[in-house]
């Protein structure tokens, strides 16, 4: 049998710019201890932990963790790129939820270098080569312009063929970005753009400019995820519950299809939000917070109509009609998103968690949004795999 899992508890450190961060582990081990507080659970109750990061050796998972503690569990280090995160959550939510064990931790960091994203290892074959020689087909490549610029704005490229969307409409998304993240104290950039000011920053590729990428980041965020038995017998105060969860790899149509929105991800999105509303029996007009994946302001746009906020082609509209913030359908982001809170990649999908629980439980101070009995939660990462959450409040 299997049960709705509970999420008893979550952690997350302020974000900062590479340079400016504590080591890897401290970071870990401040998330870890702020979840397990949060939670009211001690860490010799964990019984399994999944440990989430990119830019790291192996078994950095047990080298943070051993700072909490040194119990003997299995620790499982976890790198899926940007969906890594959410994938150390997903594996942990499937052993409680098939009751392999009554708690686990999931848990992501990063410390991450100043620059775009590069490959770490260059004397190989690319993780990346079938979607990179796919990308060389379609659009060609600019030198000048960095590797996942040029991937999103491809996709930004390609929605614009086929529905028209402005330039304009793009930068928008940044500017209500950092609207939202001027009331989380845990984000990166919390200082309010322009319009103009999105538009006048370097421009990167197609309607990508500067201001419309997420910054490289360092931090580190945590769950702590229980059986519905285990939060009973302890008295925890876990209302929050996964309600389904999909996880999903590239189809075909990421390489057969000449069509960079399709390269970059949004048939796995599209995918994995169906499985997760089917599962549920719950549509997106149920949905009043949505956090997801938007490293780009184009994969934030197409996005939308993948997890069916709107209607495909409907995007501009929705945007320029505020019906992805406060007082409209979904208030997208209000943690302020890759592009404001920051993206340490093996901590995004975390945070999002993080954000999307304190929304939940009413706790979200100026940013809560009000009534909220469903969350959604979309992390993606190239190469490829999508994880879509949904959480739901219970009585």
């Amino acid at each position: 049998m299997t049960v709705k899992v509970r999420v008893a508890g979550v952690g997350m450190i302020p974000f900062t710019k590479p340079g400016q961060s504590e080591d890897w582990d401290v970071m870990a081990e401040k998330a870890v201890r702020l979840a397990l507080a949060d939670a009211g659970v001690s860490y010799d109750q964990v019984q399994q932990a999944y440990v989430g990061y990119v830019y790291g050796d192996s078994t950095a998972g047990q080298s943070a963790l051993y700072r909490v503690g040194v119990t003997g569990i299995p620790i499982v280090n976890v790198n899926n790129n940007c969906s890594t995160g959410s994938t150390a959550l997903y594996l942990a939510r499937q052993m409680v939820e098939a009751g392999v064990v009554d708690c686990a931790l999931a848990v992501g960091f990063e410390q991450m270098l100043p620059g775009a994203l590069g490959m770490v290892f260059n004397d190989r074959k690319r993780t990346l080569d079938y979607h990179l020689t796919k990308q060389a087909e379609m659009q060609a490549i600019d030198d000048t312009s960095p590797m996942a610029a040029q991937q999103f704005g491809g996709g930004g490229v390609d929605y614009q063929s086929k529905y028209g969307a402005s330039d304009d409409t793009f930068g928008l998304i940044s500017v209500k970005a950092r609207r939202h993240a001027a009331n989380n104290p845990l984000a990166l950039f919390r200082n309010p753009l322009t319009l103009e000011e999105v538009m006048e920053s370097k421009h990167l590729y197609g309607p990508i400019t500067r201001y419309q990428a997420c910054p490289p980041t360092c931090g580190a965020a945590a769950a702590v995820l229980v059986s519905p038995a285990f939060a009973a017998k302890h008295n925890l105060d876990a209302k929050v519950e996964i309600v389904a969860q999909a996880m999903t790899t590239d189809f075909p149509s990421a390489f057969e299809e000449r069509s960079m929105m399709k390269n970059i991800g949004y048939d796995m999105s599209k995918d994995a939000a169906r499985q997760v509303y089917e599962a549920a029996g719950v549509g997106p007009d149920d949905i009043p917070v949505v956090e997801l994946h938007d490293c780009f302001t184009a994969n934030e746009l197409i996005t939308y109509e993948a997890l069916g906020l709107c209607g495909e082609g409907g995007a501009e509209r929705y945007i320029r009609d505020e019906q992805n913030t406060y007082g409209g359908k979904h208030v997208t982001n209000p943690s302020g998103g890759l592009l404001s809170k920051g993206h340490p990649l093996g901590a995004t999908g975390l945070a999002q968690c993080y954000e999307l629980t304190q929304q939940l439980r009413g706790a979200a101070d100026k940013r809560q949004v009000e009534g909220a009995r469903f969350a959604l939660q979309h992390n993606l990462g190239l190469g490829g795999a999508c994880v879509v959450t949904l959480y739901g409040k219970t009585a």
